[in-house]
């Protein structure tokens, strides 16, 4: 990270932001072509370490590239307001942003994609006691993105 002044170490503090955001991209390699989706996410940490959960059909370019190559890149950012000034280049804004690597994985275990959609569902509504009609579960794939690298910047 070049700006070091904006480097966010506290891990709390960075659960806390990723806590209520909504919205993370997963950036997949497709033969020479950078392939971003954005998603809704769930997440847990685990032993220091974070994973994030979300879904797709078992279909489909995500679903295609998840198989074929599991390493991808990933962003989260939010509290962006605008910092205005006299002058066009003195313009700035306050952000945060949380951006990493990590190792995708279809999810086959029943019980772990009934507990992921729960994180997703806790992430997007603030309630995660729902229940899944079983043909919509055949039709959805449940991802897990392990984070191998995840830093974290800001600017108040």
């Amino acid at each position: 990270m070049r700006r070091n002044d904006r480097a966010v170490t506290d891990m709390a503090q960075i659960e806390a932001f990723i806590a209520k955001e909504q919205i993370l991209r997963v950036a997949f390699y497709d033969a020479g072509e950078i392939y971003i989706v954005p998603v809704n996410y769930g997440y847990r940490l685990e032993n220091g370490s974070c994973c994030f959960y979300f879904h797709g059909a078992k279909a489909g370019r995500k679903y295609t590239l998840a198989q074929q190559n599991p390493s991808v890149g990933f962003e989260i950012d939010g509290n962006y307001a605008l910092l205005s000034a006299d002058t066009a280049c003195g313009h700035s804004a306050k952000y945060m942003s949380v951006t990493g690597t990590g190792k995708l994985q279809v999810v086959s275990d029943e019980a772990e994609i009934v507990s992921g959609l729960q994180c997703i569902m806790r992430q997007t509504t603030g309630k995660a006691d729902w229940t899944f009609d079983e043909a919509v579960l055949q039709k959805t794939a449940l991802f897990r993105l392990d984070a191998e690298t995840l830093s974290c910047k800001a600017k108040g």
